[in-house]
């Protein structure tokens, strides 16, 4: 029997990955396990919220980290708003060690469900393309620090899967993806402008409800929310941090004692986005051109992690599912995810420039893979034609614009 030698990288990627896995919880019930992970932001935040007291509050919560063995002279603090809190809240009620199990239990269950809905919508076809999803760099980047990017790709994907069917629930799982909407703004305003012009104001009700549910709630435990959160992003010195993305980029090669540039992607983003919809609005499909506008929604984000990028999972896999279905060559992705792997396994800081090149090669990855082939099978491709190529993003061959893991350092602030 003829052995392919990519399906026995992937196997042993795969086996690679479940190792690592069963190390993270392993490490997770140790005494120190939740104090050394991004996770004990969101464990402490938790905390304060049960007792009444301020989940910002950097001296609070430093306190409340040390006890579950975090050693850093500065404390990680959830910047995410208070809509975030309807997932740290849970945490409140049990001890770091135990949430750190739950949670991982949780991502790990939301990234299963994830990749069994994303190949249920390309047809559930025979290959196991769908298993490499659980190679992808960022997911595991994910896994070992407890991060949220896990709990994105869930929204992400069931509004792919219920947008037709059920689209009051596909616009409820959106509220996943406001708990750092700063990844989302083109692919945002393009899905008010699609949601009004096909009238899918369900979706829109859906997303509305979800919103005013997770504010009810947080006002419920913290009245103040908004105000604390507020004034910890004024104080929290973001201006000062390095973040690899090339928003930060642009910023300092203009001005970088300005913050004004690092939005200057975003809104160019946003822009681009609503003429590509606007040119593709009769024959748009989520996943197809869809799929491309999330990649660059977080390409040209202000502010992102490595493990932001567990988002992209499904533009990958639909990928992945193009370039075998056209006998294009897998490589390109085995080098690209391999190399970030290396990274994520030697524990690389999150905090460098080696992670600057990531959503750029994913990029190419995704328009190298698709041609212009369009959907491949099933769901994909049963609202649209025409595919998604170099050409599509409205530029000529070789101009494509470039503009838009682990745990973090101890001496950061967390997003």
């Amino acid at each position: 029997m003829k052995i392919n030698p990519l399906r026995t990288l992937a196997a042993l990627c795969l086996l690679a990955v479940a190792i690592t896995v069963l190390g993270v919880t392993a490490s997770a019930m140790s005494e120190n396990g939740a104090g050394s992970r991004d996770f004990i932001a969101y464990w402490a935040a938790g905390q304060q919220l049960v007792h009444g007291t301020n989940p910002y509050d950097s001296v609070a919560m430093l306190r409340l980290e040390r006890t579950a063995g975090f050693d850093g002279d500065r404390p990680l603090i959830m910047r995410n708003p208070p809509l975030a809190f309807f997932l740290a809240l849970p945490l409140g009620f049990v001890s770091s060690k135990l949430g750190m199990i739950l949670w991982l239990l949780v991502l790990i269950a939301s990234l299963m469900a994830s990749i069994r809905m994303l190949w249920i919508l390309h047809g559930q076809p025979n290959s196991r393309v769908h298993l490499l999803g659980y190679c992808f760099a960022p997911i595991l980047a994910c896994l070992m620090a407890g991060q949220l990017g896990i709990f994105l790709l869930l929204g992400i994907t069931l509004f792919l899967r219920f947008y037709k069917s059920r689209p009051f629930s596909a616009g409820a799982a959106l509220l996943l993806c406001s708990i750092k909407p700063h990844l989302f703004l083109p692919l945002g305003i393009v899905l008010l402008a699609w949601a009004v012009s096909r009238k899918a104001y369900r979706i829109l009700a859906g997303f509305g409800f979800a919103l005013l549910a997770s504010s009810a709630l947080s006002f419920c435990f913290d009245p103040r929310a908004w105000h604390q959160y507020a004034q910890m992003m004024n104080m929290a010195g973001v201006q000062e941090e390095f973040v690899p993305t090339l928003s930060l980029m642009f910023r300092l090669l203009v001005d970088r004692q300005a913050a004004w540039p690092q939005f200057v992607p975003a809104i160019a983003g946003c822009a681009w986005a609503l003429w590509y919809f606007w040119t593709r609005r009769n024959r748009w499909n989520w996943m197809d051109q869809g799929l491309l506008l999330l990649i660059v929604s977080v390409g040209c984000a202000p502010y992102a992690w490595f493990t932001d990028e567990s988002v992209l999972l499904p533009a990958i896999l639909a990928a992945l599912y193009r370039a075998e279905n056209s006998n294009r060559s897998l490589l390109p992705f085995g080098v690209i995810d391999g190399i970030a792997l290396i990274e994520v396994m030697t524990h690389i800081q999150i905090t460098t420039v080696f992670y600057l090149w990531t959503v750029p090669a994913w990029l190419g990855w995704y328009l190298y893979a698709t041609g212009g082939k369009g959907a491949p099978t099933g769901e994909v491709g049963s609202d649209a034609e025409g595919g998604t190529s170099a050409s599509a993003l409205g530029f000529q061959a070789g101009s494509i614009p470039t503009s838009g893991p682990g745990s973090s350092s101890q001496d950061e602030l967390l997003c």
